[in-house]
C-alpha cells in the first residue's frame, strides 16, 4: 500500500472521560469533539480537511478528469416524465450549468399535457438556493383545486425544514412560516391545511397541527401529540382523495388515524390501536379499508373491511402471509391494484383486476424483467381514476427508465429512459447475480457488475453449482454494503460508475443480513442481538468473490455510510486484513456513546434496530461489535472517512472521534483521511455540480489505492 510521505497529520488532545456501567469502564478521549462552538473543534476539523487536499494534491489532475468524465455522461438540460394530477401536468427540469432542478406544470388533456400550454414555474431551486451554501426541498403538497402549495424548506442540511404557502395564482408567499415541519397534506376544501412537526431536542416527528389558509400561524390547533418516544408521526391522504391519513409509527410498531378529507374541522378516528411488534398501512376504495399487516407473519398479509367496522373479526383477506415473500406495498386504484413483493431478493410487481366495485379480484399478470440484478417500484400515480399504471425499472447496467402498463393487454410502454451521453453503451457491460455461504449456512445474494472486455475472469466450470469457476482474479474488485433498518439494497444505474468500470474493476453489492432483501425475516437476522450477522455476512460476500475469480484479493476496497459506515468499521475491525482501502460515509462508529445518549436524535427510536444497552445484555453486545471501542493497535486499511457538519442522523463527532483515535492505534503508514464538508448534512453537497466534486475525491483516493493511477 502507499506510504504518506508529507507532514505528519493533525493529531486532537485527549481529555479523558469516564462512563462506568455494568461493571465496565468505558473511557472516551475524544469527547470534547462534541462541542460544535468550541473553536478548536472547527480547527481541527479544518486541519484534517488540508491535510486531506494535502494527500491528495497529487491526483488533483485525476480528480479534474474524473469530475469531467461523470459530467460528460449527465444531460446537463433534461426534462423529467409529466405526470397528471387533477387539471396539470406536473414535471422538473435541469438546465445546464445551474446546480437544482426547476419544478414545473402545464395545463393539459386526460392523456397528455398540452404543449402549446404556458409553463408555471413553481419552484425554481436555483433562485431559492441564492445566498445559501445547501438547498433542498423536502415535502410538496397541492391543493385540490391546484392554486395552493404547501412545501418546506432545508437551508443548512440538518434536515430542518422550513413551510411555506404558495398562491400558485399570483406566485406570492403567504405571511408567516413554520419551523422543524415534516409533512404536509391539504384538505378537500383547499383551505385546511394539516402538517407535522418535530420536537427541538430529539428532532422526532411528534405532532399534527391544523392550519386554515389567511390566518397567522399562532392561531393553528394541536390536533395529536405522541410522547412515546420511539414513534414518530407523518400525514398523507389516500390515493382516492376520501381520507387524511395520521401515522404513527416505530421501528416495529405502527398505529393509522383517518379523517375525512371533507371534514377537516371532524375528529380523526384509529383504524387498529396499538400492539407492540404490529405494523401495518391503510389506503381506501369505495368503503372499504386495504390494509397491509403483518399481525399474521413477518412478511405481511392484505386484508379489507368496511369503514366503520374495523375491528379485526371484520378483516377479509386477500392476499396470505407467504413466508417467502415479502408483501412491501399495495397500490390501489379505481380498476386494479398492484402487490409489491419481494421474492428471492427481488422486486415483483404482480396486478389484480376488481371484478366490479367490490373487493373481489382476478390476478392480471405479473411485468415481466428481463436482468438478473434490477430495481422496479412504482412510479408517480397520482390519479386514482386511470387505466394504466407505471413504474420505474433499472439496473446496474440499463439506465433508470419509466414504463407505463397497460392492465388490459399486459404490455408496457416506454416513456423514458435516461439518455446517458459520452459514448456510452450498454452491451459493453454484464451483470450476474451469485450466492455466497455465509458462516452458519445462510445464501447471501450478491449483484455484481463489470465492463466485458476489461474483465480478466475466465468461466471454466458452468456446472458449478454456485456460479462459474473462474482462474484467479486480476481485477480491482469494489464491494459496497449496508444492511440494517430492513432496508433493501437497490440496484440502480449510476453514470458515475462508468469511470471504475471503465478502467475494470469489478463492482459488487451484497445483499446482506439486516437489509430487507429477503424479506422481514432476513432484517431480523441482522439486528439487535444477532447484529454481527451483518459483518460476517460481507467478509463471507467479500472472500466469495476474490476465492471465485472476481477480484484480486490484494486489492480489494469497501464502501458504505451511515449504518453502512457501521459496517465498514466492524470489518475494519474483524478482518483489516481482507481489504487494501475503506471509504466511510458518515459512520455510525460510536455506537456504545450514541447509544447510552438518550438525549441524541434517534437514539431512543433506535433501541428496537439496536437494543438499549442500559440493559446489559444488549450492552455487552453492542460493545463487543462497536468500531470506536474496538479499533486496536495493528495495521488497517488505507481509509477515507467522510462526514458533514450539520448532519443530523450521525453527527459529525462519531467520525471526528474515530479518526482521532485510529491514528494513535494504527502500526501501518497507511492512508487515514477524514474530510468534513462544513456546510451540509447527511446526504453531502446538495448541488448536482458539488455533488459530483465530492465523488470524484472517493474515486481518486480509491483508483489511488487500488493501484490503478496508470489507467486510462
Amino acid at each position: 500500500m502507499s506510504e504518506i510521505s508529507i507532514a505528519a497529520p493533525p493529531i486532537a488532545r485527549k481529555e479523558r472521560k469516564e462512563t462506568p456501567l455494568h461493571g465496565v469502564v468505558l473511557t472516551d478521549d475524544y469527547a470534547w469533539l462534541r462541542d460544535k462552538e468550541n473553536p478548536d473543534v472547527a480547527a481541527y476539523l479544518e486541519a484534517e480537511n488540508s491535510y486531506a487536499e494535502a494527500v491528495m494534491a497529487p491526483q488533483t489532475a485525476l480528480r479534474e478528469q474524473l469530475y469531467d468524465e461523470m459530467l460528460s455522461h449527465i444531460r446537463q438540460t433534461d426534462i423529467s416524465v409529466p405526470y397528471r394530477d387533477g387539471l396539470y401536468w406536473y414535471y422538473t427540469r435541469t438546465e445546464e450549468g445551474k446546480q437544482y432542478s426547476i419544478h414545473c406544470r402545464k395545463r393539459g388533456t386526460f392523456s397528455a399535457p398540452n404543449e402549446d400550454a404556458k409553463e408555471e414555474v413553481l419552484l425554481d431551486g436555483n433562485v431559492m438556493a441564492e445566498g445559501h451554501p445547501f438547498f433542498a426541498i423536502g415535502a410538496v403538497d397541492i391543493s385540490d383545486d391546484a392554486r395552493w402549495m404547501a412545501y418546506t424548506v432545508d437551508y443548512t442540511g440538518f434536515r430542518q425544514y422550513t413551510l411555506y404557502i404558495k398562491d400558485l395564482e399570483t406566485g406570492e408567499l403567504l405571511p408567516g412560516t413554520v419551523g422543524r415541519v415534516g409533512s404536509v397534506v391539504w384538505a378537500a376544501d383547499n383551505f385546511y391545511l394539516f402538517y407535522t412537526v418535530e420536537d427541538e431536542e430529539q428532532k422526532r416527528q411528534y405532532q399534527m397541527w391544523r392550519h386554515m389558509r389567511g390566518t397567522p400561524h399562532a392561531a393553528d390547533v394541536l390536533l395529536y401529540q405522541d410522547d412515546d418516544e420511539r414513534f414518530n408521526v407523518g400525514a398523507g391522504r389516500t390515493r382516492d382523495g376520501s381520507y387524511i391519513v395520521l401515522e404513527s409509527a416505530s421501528h416495529t410498531t405502527s398505529e393509522s388515524w383517518v379523517l375525512k378529507a371533507g371534514d377537516p374541522q371532524g375528529e380523526f378516528r384509529v383504524i387498529c390501536k396499538r400492539e407492540d411488534e404490529h405494523e401495518y398501512g391503510v389506503d381506501h376504495r369505495n368503503g372499504l379499508w386495504y390494509i397491509r399487516t403483518n399481525d399474521k407473519g413477518r412478511n405481511f398479509r392484505l386484508v379489507t373491511c368496511p369503514v366503520g367496522e374495523e375491528q379485526r373479526e371484520n378483516w377479509i383477506e386477500r392476499i396470505p402471509h407467504r413466508d417467502d415473500v415479502m408483501l412491501e406495498d399495495v397500490d390501489l386504484f379505481k380498476d386494479f391494484y398492484v402487490a409489491c413483493d419481494r421474492e428471492g431478493g427481488l422486486p415483483r410487481l404482480r396486478l389484480f383486476r376488481f371484478i366490479g366495485v367490490g373487493p373481489l379480484t382476478e390476478r392480471s399478470g405479473e411485468i415481466a424483467f428481463p436482468e438478473p440484478a434490477y430495481s422496479a417500484h412504482p412510479h408517480i400515480n397520482r390519479v386514482f381514476d386511470t387505466p394504466t399504471f407505471r413504474y420505474a425499472y433499472q439496473s446496474l447496467v440499463t439506465p433508470n427508465s419509466v414504463y407505463e402498463f397497460d392492465p388490459e393487454n399486459g404490455r408496457s410502454t416506454l416513456l423514458k429512459q435516461v439518455e446517458v451521453p459520452g459514448g456510452f453503451d450498454r452491451t459493453l457491460y454484464a451483470s450476474e447475480r451469485v450466492h455466497a455461504t455465509a458462516s452458519d449456512g445462510v445464501q447471501v445474494p450478491i449483484s455484481i457488475v463489470y465492463r466485458r472486455d476489461k474483465f480478466a475472469g475466465v468461466p471454466t466450470d458452468r456446472s458449478s453449482s454456485v456460479g462459474w469457476k473462474r482462474e484467479p482474479g486480476k481485477n480491482p474488485l469494489y464491494v459496497y454494503g449496508y444492511g440494517s433498518y430492513g432496508y433493501s439494497l437497490p440496484l440502480g444505474f449510476g453514470s458515475n460508475r462508468l469511470s471504475l468500470l471503465d478502467r475494470g474493476v469489478v463492482m459488487a453489492y451484497a445483499h446482506i443480513r439486516g437489509g430487507g432483501d429477503l424479506g422481514k425475516p432476513w432484517h431480523d437476522a441482522g439486528k439487535m442481538l444477532v447484529k454481527r450477522n451483518t459483518f460476517t455476512d460481507f467478509i463471507a460476500a467479500v472472500e466469495h468473490l476474490t476465492a471465485s475469480g472476481y477480484g484480486d484479493p490484494s486489492r480489494v476496497a469497501a464502501e458504505g455510510g451511515s449504518a453502512g459506515g457501521l459496517l465498514m468499521g466492524a470489518i475494519a475491525n474483524m478482518r483489516p486484513d481482507l481489504f487494501r482501502a475503506i471509504m466511510s460515509h458518515v459512520p455510525f462508529v460510536d455506537v456504545m456513546n450514541t447509544m447510552l445518549d438518550a438525549s441524541l436524535p434517534l437514539t431512543v427510536p433506535e433501541y428496537e434496530e439496536w437494543g438499549n444497552p442500559n440493559e446489559e445484555q444488549y450492552f455487552k453486545y453492542m460493545l463487543s461489535y462497536s468500531p470506536y471501542d474496538n479499533l486496536k493497535a495493528t495495521s488497517y486499511p488505507s481509509m477515507l472517512v467522510k462526514t458533514s457538519l450539520h448532519d443530523s442522523q450521525v453527527m459529525y463527532w462519531e467520525p471526528a472521534k474515530y479518526v482521532a483515535k485510529l491514528r494513535t492505534l494504527k502500526t501501518d503508514n497507511n492512508p487515514l483521511l477524514l474530510v468534513t464538508n462544513m456546510k451540509a448534512g447527511h446526504g453531502g453537497a446538495s448541488g448536482r455540480y458539488d455533488y459530483l466534486k465530492e465523488i470524484a475525491f472517493d474515486y481518486a483516493f480509491l483508483l489511488k489505492e487500488l493501484g490503478m493511477l496508470g489507467t486510462d
